[in-house]
C-alpha cells in the first residue's frame, strides 16, 4: 500500500468516526426535543433554540464519543439543565431573593425532596436526580453530587452579587484572580461529577476525587476560552467577564495559556492511570476551543 492510500484511508476512517459521533449527537437532540416539549415553561426563551439543543449535545457527544447515546443522556440533559439554571439566575431573577429559593429549591430536590408545583428548574433536575438514581454507584456518591451542585449555585449566586453591586454608585468588578476563583459558576465541574457517576467504571470512580480537582483546573481553563469568544455577547446581556476586569485583553490570553500548560501538566500524570478519563478532559479543553472560534451556545435573546 502506497503512503498515499495509507492516508487516504486514515482519512476515511477518521471521517467514519466523526459521522458516528454526529449520530450520537443526532440522538442526543431528539431526546433533549423530548425533555424541552415536557418542560415548556423553563425553555419557552428564544435563546433555547434548535442550535443550542444541537450544540449541548454535539459538546457530549465529542467528549465522551466512546459511549452510546443511552449511557450519554444523562449528561446531555444535565448540561441543558445548566443552561435553563443560568438563565432563570442572570436573566430571569430580579432579585437576591429569587435567587435564593431557586437554590434553596433545587438543593432541597437533590436531598431527596420533591419539587415544589410550578418551579420548573426544580422538576427537571429531579427528572435528573431520579434518573441517576438507577446507576448503583448514585447511592454511595450522592454526597458528592451534591457537593458540586451547591458549589455550582454558590458561584452563580456570587457572580450575581457581583454584577448587582458593580451597578450601584461606588461598586466595583472581581479581580482576575477572584474571578477565577469562583469559575464553578461554569457549571462544567457538576456536569462533570454526573457523566462519571452516571457512565463511570470502578477505575474512574476510584479516582473520582483526582477527576474532580483537575476537572476543576479545565474548568477555569473554559471559563477563559468562553469569555474571551463571548465578550460582546456579555457587554450586550449586561453579563460579567474576564475581559472587563483587566486594562489589557493580552493579560487574559496569558492567563490562558498558563492555565492550559498547567492542565496539561495534570492530565499527563492522570493518563497513566485513567487514560479514558484523561482524554475526556483532553477532548473537552480540544472541543471547546475549536467550538467558540465559530459559534456559541446561546440563541438570539
Amino acid at each position: 500500500m502506497s503512503a498515499t492510500d495509507a492516508r487516504s484511508r486514515a482519512g476515511q476512517a477518521d471521517v467514519a468516526e466523526q459521522g458516528r459521533i454526529c449520530a450520537l449527537a443526532t440522538r442526543g437532540v431528539r431526546d433533549l426535543q423530548k425533555v424541552t416539549a415536557a418542560h415548556p415553561g423553563l425553555f419557552s426563551a428564544d435563546t433555547f433554540d434548535s442550535a443550542m439543543l444541537g450544540s449541548v449535545a454535539t459538546a457530549i457527544a465529542f467528549t465522551a464519543p466512546w459511549h452510546s447515546a443511552d449511557e450519554l443522556r444523562i449528561t446531555t440533559r444535565t448540561l441543558l439543565w445548566v443552561f435553563a439554571a443560568d438563565w432563570q439566575v442572570d436573566y430571569l431573577a430580579v432579585s437576591a431573593d429569587d435567587v435564593r429559593a431557586l437554590v434553596a429549591e433545587c438543593l432541597a430536590v437533590a436531598d431527596g425532596a420533591d419539587p415544589p408545583a410550578g418551579r420548573h428548574l426544580a422538576r427537571l433536575l429531579a427528572d435528573i436526580r431520579d434518573d441517576l438514581a438507577t446507576v448503583p454507584a448514585f447511592d454511595r456518591l450522592r454526597p458528592v453530587w451534591r457537593d458540586e451542585l451547591e458549589r455550582m449555585f454558590t458561584a452563580v449566586a456570587r457572580e450575581w452579587d457581583w454584577k448587582k453591586a458593580s451597578g450601584a454608585p461606588g461598586g466595583s468588578l472581581p479581580t482576575l484572580d477572584r474571578y477565577l476563583d469562583n469559575a464553578d459558576n461554569l457549571a462544567c465541574s457538576f456536569v462533570n461529577v454526573t457523566h462519571w457517576v452516571a457512565t463511570g467504571d470502578g477505575n474512574c470512580l476510584r479516582h473520582l476525587d483526582e477527576l474532580l480537582t483537575v476537572g476543576r483546573e479545565v474548568q477555569r481553563v473554559l471559563r477563559l476560552v468562553n469569555d474571551l469568544a463571548t465578550h460582546e455577547r456579555d457587554v450586550e446581556w449586561g453579563d460579567l467577564n474576564a475581559l472587563m476586569l483587566v486594562p489589557d485583553p493580552v493579560l487574559v490570553r496569558d492567563r490562558l495559556a498558563q492555565l492550559t500548560q498547567r492542565c496539561h501538566g495534570l492530565l499527563d500524570p492522570l493518563a497513566e492511570r485513567d487514560p479514558r478519563q484523561a482524554d475526556y478532559m483532553r477532548r473537552q479543553l480540544a472541543f471547546t476551543a475549536g467550538f467558540y472560534q465559530v459559534s456559541d451556545f446561546w440563541g438570539t435573546r
